[in-house]
């Protein structure tokens, strides 16, 4: 109401910014994810299908863009938490139930994310005023990369599809993907603990978004 983010009780969609950053998942991708796709005690996610929205503003559930983004993906350990806690806060008991969802239940659009996101002023307050959500996902690939697995499984974990893409997603490793994820899951956790030892009180202050 005064122009500001509660970045505490503001939390609908955490879950869903972290999961395309740290799982490499497009927006139809993650936007189309059902309770029964989420795993976490094996910390996985699995992608079996992608909304698209038409201009008309129709939502159309289909297949993911390639062949290769049908996939299993592994999730780093630290994101658990604010999965679990989503799933029993926002998401249905159904096992179909949708895991994202606009604030009536449906599918969630882009206009509805960055309306309850206010994802402009947001990216703005935080020094990022570029930053678009596909870029999310670019954040993610990029740190799989820099974990240095082999060309064959940073694909597979991407979803990527090219003259090869049948081979590569036939012979992916789920060990080399579980060190993507643990290796990002690294990551954060020493990110988390660098915050902690430099937190000087303003945990839980309302951050200006315009």
């Amino acid at each position: 109401q005064d122009g500001r983010a509660d970045v505490i009780r503001d939390d609908r969609l955490r879950a869903m910014i972290l999961l395309a950053a740290f799982a490499s998942l497009r927006w139809g991708e993650v936007t189309a994810l059902r309770r029964c796709d989420i795993d976490t005690v094996n910390r996985t996610v699995r992608v079996r299908a992608a909304y698209i929205e038409q201009a008309n503003g129709k939502m159309l559930l289909g297949p993911p863009k390639s062949r290769a983004g049908r996939r299993t993906v592994a999730i780093p350990a630290a994101i658990v938490p604010d999965l679990v806690a989503h799933l029993e806060k926002y998401t249905k008991p159904e096992d179909d139930a949708l895991v994202f969802t606009g604030v009536k239940g449906g599918p969630l659009r882009r206009s509805g994310f960055n309306k309850i996101t206010r994802w402009k002023h947001v990216v703005e307050a935080l020094g990022v005023p570029n930053l678009h959500f596909h870029d999310l996902r670019h954040t993610g690939n990029t740190l799989a990369a820099d974990s240095g697995v082999s060309l064959r499984n940073l694909m597979a974990r991407m979803g990527h599809d090219n003259e090869r893409a049948a081979l590569i997603y036939q012979h992916r490793s789920s060990t080399a993907d579980r060190m993507i994820a643990d290796n990002l899951d690294a990551l954060v956790r020493a990110q988390q603990q660098d915050d902690d030892e430099d937190d000087d009180g303003a945990a839980g202050v309302l951050v200006p978004v315009g």
